[in-house]
């Protein structure tokens, strides 16, 4: 099976997770963010990730791409209780994050922003979204403020370095992309059961952390 998604994409990332868990190999293919051409030819529209099933076949969708993973190759691994708690955490993360992660992915040297015109094409569609990039960095202090404090709640509702809540589930593929998302930003405190939950994750599902180019 083939693969296209962007190396930022948190959707894309919920779609790598399931093939790293079960260990079922597949080709990954990072698509510049301004190919338009490529999504489209294949399923209509510009969006990822996008699955090329073994018939050839084409399936978007992160959420779908998991469960047909998940139920057609072995058993299922997902199959632990979700925490109405870690959506909430989820949502309530989510009305700032994009602030602190957007600007500091169109600096990367991600594989999608290898061209000029790609990381322009990204900074214009994200600024319409979240405003001045410039802008949102300079929040960064009041930001990574209210996310620590955010995330010594979550802190508290981890049950295991390994699953979430004890037991692989779907709060999982929600959880590991958000927080593989912002460690992207330098300079964050975790606090230790959210710090040895997404590296232990990151082993798990074979999805790098962005530490590395924390910026």
């Amino acid at each position: 099976m083939k693969l296209y998604v962007y190396d930022h994409c948190p959707f894309c990332v919920k779609a790598r997770m399931i093939f790293g868990i079960k260990n079922i190999p597949f080709e990954l293919h990072i698509l510049l963010n301004d190919d338009e051409e490529t999504p489209i030819k294949m399923i209509g529209q510009k969006m990822t990730p996008i699955l090329q099933k073994d018939d050839g076949s084409y399936m978007p969708e992160s959420m779908d791409i998991v469960h047909y993973v998940d139920t057609n190759y072995g058993e299922p691994v997902l199959i632990g209780n979700t925490n109405p708690a870690i959506a909430e955490w989820l949502k309530n993360s989510s009305s700032y994050v994009n602030k602190l992660r957007f600007p500091r992915y169109a600096q990367s040297n991600l594989a999608e922003f290898k061209t000029p015109a790609a990381r322009a094409y990204f900074t214009r569609k994200k600024e319409a979204s979240i405003g001045s990039f410039a802008e949102a960095l300079q929040q960064t202090p009041q930001l990574i403020k209210q996310l620590e404090q955010d995330l010594l709640k979550l802190d508290s509702l981890i049950q295991s370095p390994e699953a979430c809540n004890g037991k692989l589930s779907t709060d999982d593929i929600h959880l590991f992309p958000a927080l593989r998302g912002i460690s992207i930003v330098k300079g964050i405190t975790y606090p230790a059961k959210v710090d040895a939950y997404r590296k232990a994750m990151a082993k798990i599902c074979g999805v790098n952390l962005l530490d590395n180019i924390a910026q």
